[in-house]
């Protein structure tokens, strides 16, 4: 392991006033927001769509860092460059998906695995020789009355400090992304309680299997009340939880926390970021920035909707969201900002 080049990847990815974009959508995922949109489901069309956002004029001054999936990083733009260079021409780092997705864990009804360490050494050697530099896995805990146990909790901590370390053995800084899902009416203390026994399991995992924690990066999800809570609580209460539940459980040793959006409105997400700073800029030990995919592809999608016409307008709105994100990530977003 270089941990030298490992840390100076990861500053890369946490440079002042920008933030990562997640693009990493599978097949089934791609398909899914494109069906309602009348988008034909073809790899044709998810390649016009990865060229729209790979290409946007300006993008690399908002972005460090593309999740890219793994059809994207053979794909090439309309004269023929491959995205990554594209990419890379921008300033943007490439970085990779390495996941195979979630099963049910066995003798846990509601409960999840991740799957793909299998074979990921040399799949992560493959891409290194690539020019990818990052990597993302992401593990799923739902909240319900029974779940989730300490079992699932312990078993996808333990997949996730895997993979992180094959990604550094690799060269490869890895994302480690523990999402407790937004689903559901449990209150905004339930997720406080259950993201902080989760990431208390992770960095325990991680510090067994000799990660580095300062050549990595957690993707974590923000302190939210479940989607069908009857009490949606104010972006300054999200930001104390979520803060106070970091200061708590994540060492000062990792270079950055980059969020997840989960499922957020993209307006919502931009402001809980900025809360976060406004409040607590000073006493951060590590940066604090975004990682979204809906949240900040969504408004470009809708208005591409397939339409080769539409692609200047699209791009225009996929930037502007990567902006106003920067802009939050430094605590000077304000909401009448998305009508400018």
């Amino acid at each position: 392991m270089n941990l030298a080049e490992l840390k100076n990847t990861a500053s890369r990815l946490m440079a002042p006033d920008k933030g990562l974009l997640a693009m990493d959508e599978s097949i089934p995922t791609a398909n899914k927001r494109f069906e309602p949109l009348g988008i034909p489901l073809t790899e044709e069309y998810r390649r016009k769509y990865r060229q729209l956002i790979v290409t946007a004029p300006g993008l690399g001054e908002y972005i460090s860092g593309a999740i890219l999936f793994d059809e994207t990083i053979h794909q090439k733009t309309d004269d023929g460059r491959l995205f990554l260079d594209v990419l890379k021409e921008q300033g943007i780092v490439p970085g990779i998906k390495v996941d195979e997705g979630t099963v049910g864990f066995d003798g846990f009804p509601g409960e999840t695995i991740t799957e793909g360490l299998d074979g990921l050494a040399d799949r992560l050697k493959a891409y290194h020789e690539q020019g990818l530099l990052f990597a993302k896995w992401r593990a799923v805990i739902s909240i319900t009355e029974k779940t989730p146990s300490t079992a699932a909790i312990k078993a996808n901590a333990f997949t996730l400090a895997r993979y992180a370390s094959l990604c550094q053995q690799a060269g490869i800084v890895p994302i480690v992304e523990p999402e407790v899902l937004m689903d559901g009416d449990h209150s905004l203390q339930r997720c406080l309680e259950v993201t902080t026994e989760v990431l208390h399991a992770v960095f325990n995992a991680l510090y067994e299997q000799n990660v580095a924690f300062e050549g990595m990066i957690l993707k974590p999800n923000m302190i939210l009340p479940g989607l069908k809570a009857a009490n949606q609580t104010s972006a300054k209460e999200i930001a104390d939880a979520t803060v106070q539940c970091f200061l708590r459980t994540v060492p000062a040793a990792v270079p950055g926390i980059a969020f997840l959006s989960g499922g957020q409105e993209a307006e919502l997400a931009t402001e809980r970021l900025n809360a976060m700073h406004v409040q607590y800029d000073n006493v951060m030990p590590w940066a604090l920035t975004f990682s979204f995919s809906r949240a900040i592809q969504q408004p470009a999608l809708d208005k591409w909707a397939g339409n080769d016409a539409n692609v200047a307008e699209a791009q225009k709105l996929l930037v502007n969201r990567a902006r106003l994100n920067n802009l939050a990530r430094r605590g000077e977003y304000t909401p009448d900002m998305e009508t400018e």
